[in-house]
């Protein structure tokens, strides 16, 4: 796998900022009751990582449905198909509940990483894709956690 480009790089970073504040949140109670004064209750704790968490999935969706363009035939259509999965389970598998949607994202975030890589493998998605995935994936799944058992 070659080097992350700066771009993609520096802006995956800045996308953690949602999760890595409502991991902060939930292990600092102050801050939370803070942030939930300051600029309202879903902006901390689990509830900022459960909802930026379902736009990421969705916004990956539309990621692999690029990534679908760029093959063709068969593997342009299964392509299609496998890039509305993080989509669709964000809508139904979250909204039960903080814990149950947390566990739900984040079986997601680990399951998109197969995704990601089946697009990888067959050359749509580049080089330095999965470098980048595995890392911000690593970032999202540990809020994530940090939110379900703290």
């Amino acid at each position: 796998m070659s080097a992350i480009p700066r771009a993609p790089l520096i802006l995956g970073l800045t996308g953690l900022i949602p999760f890595v504040w409502g991991a902060i949140t939930v292990l600092l109670p102050d801050l939370a009751s803070w942030t939930a004064r300051t600029l309202g209750g879903r902006f901390a704790g689990p509830y900022v990582m459960l909802f930026y968490g379902a736009v990421i999935l969705s916004f990956m969706s539309g990621v692999l449905w690029g990534f679908a363009a760029r093959l063709e035939g068969a593997q342009a259509s299964t392509g299609y198909a496998l890039s509305v999965i993080p989509a669709l389970w964000a809508f139904f598998m979250t909204g039960g509940g903080p814990t149950g949607s947390a566990i739900s994202l984040i079986a997601g975030f680990i399951g998109i990483l197969g995704l990601d890589w089946l697009f990888w493998r067959h050359g749509a998605a580049p080089e330095w894709w999965m470098s980048l995935r595995l890392a911000l994936t690593a970032v999202v799944v540990t809020c994530l956690t940090i939110g379900v058992f703290f």
